[in-house]
């Protein structure tokens, strides 16, 4: 069967452009414009030959390609996208100075003979996928949430230092957004009293706060009041700042927490074994976060995509007599990078495996403990995405092969694999950016100290 190749650059508002090559890169028509309606789609694959199969390649441009990509697989059509980058290079190898939407169209009209390895055949739609929206959805609203916390805390240092421990930098749970909401003033604070300061804590705090909570709230209020006896900051104004950023964080956790609930269906949906979760240092939301970032694990041809995917594998710089290996490349999502790097630092506390891999990483190889730690995520998704593709759950063993409980494993990392305190504090060396600063900064000299009198005027040679 003959094929053809229908490139289409996508436009957000206008109208998007489409041309049509055969295998030999020979263009059929070129700048046909249509709109993701189904009228102008049906006119567009009407002027397709029939027998024929149809590869469509495009560019993600935002989330206007779900509906082509959706509608054109219906019809039959094999649907590619290609990273705007490699697109971008190709399109200047063909014109260095004009950019066009019909240039575009047939340049990825070609993209199949040009470069095709740099094709990937669309497995999922995106955006489309809900558990992909809700756990993007959530880390959105997760950093608008540590924004307003962070505000809150350049705020309460107006107060003194004192507060920022009273609660906990950034975390801000109900007792601090009970006490603060209505209390941020020290004087009302003072008014309020230590009996009904309390009663405030118990209900919101479930009983963890007391009466030393409270006496800790009101010494830190009259600090506060001596700090400032002498004027210079109103206690209203600055009460009501703060009480701003705690409804914006009250309304923050009430949306994370229906997300919490919404994401844990979809996960079940989509993982009902919960092999994910079954992985050392994975709830359910940091799996579903895997999962809805990975998409289905069986779509890669290997496990080495799987790392390649997640950007954890080290860049790469060869030469004919040198071979180097830099950091992480940092390619794809980083909220997927993130959740497992805490995965990780999480699992090699249980998993005696990963705990050996880390003290040797860590001692032995002199690497830092980021670097160990992007060095066990690596291995974690790798083992997940052997487990997901297998259908089994992940078995926790010792080194030795021997299956354990998450207590034992709990209990061998403690005891084997345990860093002394003193051997980290040793090995906290200034980064290399640190030591350039410094290094850099002694250079410069200072400046002269201002004098308390003006300089004297010198007397002039003779000419």
């Amino acid at each position: 069967m003959n094929e053809v190749r229908v490139g289409i650059d996508v436009a957000c508002r206008a109208a998007h452009q489409a041309s049509l090559a055969d295998e030999t890169g020979r263009f059929l028509w070129q700048g046909w414009k249509f709109r993701t309606t189904t009228t102008d789609l049906e006119t567009l694959w009407a002027k397709i030959p029939d027998d024929v199969r149809v590869v469509v390649v495009m560019e993600p441009t935002r989330n206007a390609w779900v509906p082509l990509a959706a509608w054109l697989q219906a019809k039959g059509a094999v649907v590619s996208v290609v990273p705007p980058e490699q697109s971008a290079d190709l399109r200047d190898y063909y014109n260095k100075h004009t950019k066009t939407d019909r240039l575009d169209s047939k340049m990825l009209a070609r993209m199949p003979m040009l470069h095709p390895e740099g094709l990937r055949t669309v497995d999922h739609l995106g955006p489309a996928e809900p558990l992909k929206r809700a756990v993007r959805h959530r880390s959105s609203i997760q950093k608008r949430r540590t924004a307003c916390a962070m505000r809150c805390d350049a705020l309460l240092e107006l107060l003194g230092p004192g507060w920022l421990d009273l609660f906990g930098t950034i975390s801000y749970g109900k007792a601090a957004v009970a006490v603060l909401e209505r209390y941020a003033n020290p004087h009302a604070l003072r008014k309020l009293g230590r009996s009904r300061l309390t009663k405030l804590l118990i209900r919101s705090s479930r009983g963890s706060f007391r009466e030393d909570k409270a006496d800790e709230i009101l010494a830190a209020a009259d600090e506060t009041l001596e700090l400032w006896a002498a004027g210079g900051l109103d206690f209203d104004e600055l009460a009501d700042d703060i009480a701003v950023e705690i409804r914006l964080i009250k309304l923050l956790d009430a949306e994370i927490a229906a997300l919490d609930d919404r994401i844990e269906a979809l996960y079940e949906q989509a993982d009902p074994a919960g092999i994910i979760a079954s992985a050392p240092g994975i709830a359910v939301t940091s799996a579903a976060g895997i999962l809805g970032r990975t998409g289905d694990l069986n779509r890669f041809a290997s496990l080495a995509g799987v790392r390649a995917f997640t950007g954890l594998v080290p860049k790469i710089d060869q030469s004919g007599i040198e071979d180097h290996n830099k950091g992480p490349t940092k390619h794809g999502d980083p909220g997927l990078r993130q959740t497992l790097f805490l995965a990780a630092e999480l699992a090699r506390k249980v998993d005696p495996t990963l705990a050996a891999r880390y003290h040797r990483l860590y001692l032995d190889q002199g690497k830092h403990h980021n670097s160990a730690i992007c060095t066990l995520a690596a291995v974690l998704i790798t083992r997940i995405a052997a487990c997901w593709r297998n259908g089994q759950h992940y078995e926790l063993r010792d080194i030795d092969g021997r299956l354990i409980t998450v207590e034992e494993g709990r209990q061998i990392c403690a005891e084997r694999y345990r860093i002394d305190p003193a051997t980290r504090a040793a090995r906290r060396n200034p980064t290399t950016a640190t030591r350039l600063k410094r290094a850099g900064r002694d250079k410069k000299k200072s400046q002269s100290a201002p004098v308390t009198s003006p300089p004297q005027p010198q007397p002039t040679k003779a000419a």
